[in-house]
């Protein structure tokens, strides 16, 4: 690839990825990624109350996570990387 004329140091990016394919295929991971984060955080507030769920509990005690409730948060965690990964990568190719 040559360079462009003008002093433009356009090349040095490479290629843009041009195509519907790589948008859509970014969208629908995005929208996938978004509805197993919502699923995974309304999972954890199943044991709570609903007033609890959104910051109304006052008397709970601080305790450990283990088992599954450890593996869902940690899971919760690693969902929301990837969300915010992938909006990252969204928000470069899709300019």
């Amino acid at each position: 690839m040559a360079p462009p004329s003008g002093g433009s140091l356009g090349w040095v990016t490479g290629p843009r990825i041009e195509g519907s394919q790589v948008d859509n295929a970014l969208n629908l991971v995005m929208i996938i990624v978004a509805v197993v984060l919502i699923m995974v955080v309304l999972l954890q507030t199943k044991g709570s109350s609903f007033s609890g769920a959104f910051g109304g509990d006052t008397s709970s005690i601080t305790r450990t996570r283990r088992g599954l409730e450890k593996t869902l948060f940690q899971f919760t965690i690693v969902a929301g990387i990837v969300f915010a990964v992938i909006a990252f990568i969204s928000s470069i190719v899709l300019d």
